[in-house]
């Protein structure tokens, strides 16, 4: 509540100025190979299309004493497996920001999922042309995966709230939201970063009152040694660890490549629920991302990941921004 009153304190603070809107996206289309599939156990193609194309709308303005005003709305189309996708827009996210201090409401980010240190620094976050299922995040663990708060770009959100600051080198970030029902889900989150040098240090966490491995903690490191941008990260996710260390360079003026590999321990989430905890598997991931810079916001795209349960995809694709 003293978070909406701030936001409340804040709307009273001067006159509107003039109010900007700006749109801006990305395309991305490719092949996507995945041995995981086949027509005779799943009816899906092992190759088929992969492709997304989002459509960012963001209005702007400013009182005379200097409170940013904002809001995010989003359409997006993609498809996958052989399963075209329909155009729609998603929930909407508001925003108040005054010196260093931003407070959002509706579709929030989420703290954990706003952490640095993350996700792979590639175009598509992830590898491949779609992110191949993002087994390179230190959040996600067998077959629980992105069990946090996040913006959704093809859905309603969580109708949260959150409030960033940054200051320097150090940022912090706190989200909560909750969910209606007799089952409601309450997810608390925060994470603060402080960067020194070329490196950058991330704590990130996650508490809910129910629901399996949705209680977070993670923390990463990234920086510059050389030539290669590297970053190392651990997530405990309710008790199942996962580490990641990642390493990329440019080749060239317009090349880069990057590689990954992570470790879980590897229980099942239905091993854990049976009481079960000895039925361990190979929780070894790793995968490989090369980029090519065609110019114009235009690259060429390609990557290839193993996953802990000896799954194999192979993409490639163009990705351009506008």
């Amino acid at each position: 509540k003293k978070v909406l009153f701030a936001a409340t304190a804040l709307v009273a603070v001067g006159s509107m100025a003039a109010a900007d809107v700006r749109l801006s996206g990305y395309g991305r289309f490719g092949l996507d190979y995945n041995d995981g599939n086949s027509r005779a156990t799943n009816g899906i193609s092992k190759t088929t299309i992969t492709s997304r194309l989002r459509l960012q709308i963001d209005m702007s303005t400013e009182t005379d004493g200097g409170v940013a005003f904002g809001a995010r709305y989003r359409a997006q189309a993609e498809s996958r497996d052989n399963t075209p996708g329909v155009g729609a827009f998603n929930g909407a996210r508001f925003s108040v920001s005054y010196e260093g201090i931003t407070v959002m409401v509706g579709n929030i980010i989420g703290a954990y999922e706003g952490m640095p240190g993350m996700y792979l620094e590639t175009r598509t976050a992830g590898t491949g042309i779609d992110g191949a299922g993002f087994v390179s995040h230190v959040g996600n663990v067998n077959g629980e995966y992105f069990n946090w708060d996040a913006y959704s770009s093809g859905g309603a959100g969580v109708n949260g709230v959150e409030v960033m600051y940054s200051s320097g080198a150090f940022s912090g970030h706190i989200s909560y939201s909750e969910r209606n029902g007799a089952t409601a889900t309450n997810r608390l989150g925060a994470n603060v970063a402080y960067s020194f040098g070329d490196w950058r240090a991330a704590v990130g966490y996650q508490s809910s009152d129910v629901g399996t491995f949705e209680d977070k903690l993670a923390v990463s490191l990234s920086g510059d040694i050389g030539n290669f941008g590297v970053r190392a990260a651990y997530g405990d996710n309710d008790g199942i660890g996962k580490y990641g260390l990642y390493v990329n360079t440019d080749i060239g003026a317009a090349s880069n490549i990057l590689l990954w590999v992570t470790r879980e321990d590897a229980v099942s989430a239905a091993d854990v629920a049976a009481g079960r905890t000895d039925n361990n598997q190979d929780g070894t991931s790793y995968g490989i991302h090369y980029s090519y810079d065609l110019g114009g916001g235009v690259s060429f795209e390609t990557g290839y990941r193993r996953n802990s349960t000896d799954n194999d995809t192979f993409q490639a694709g163009v990705y351009f921004s506008f």
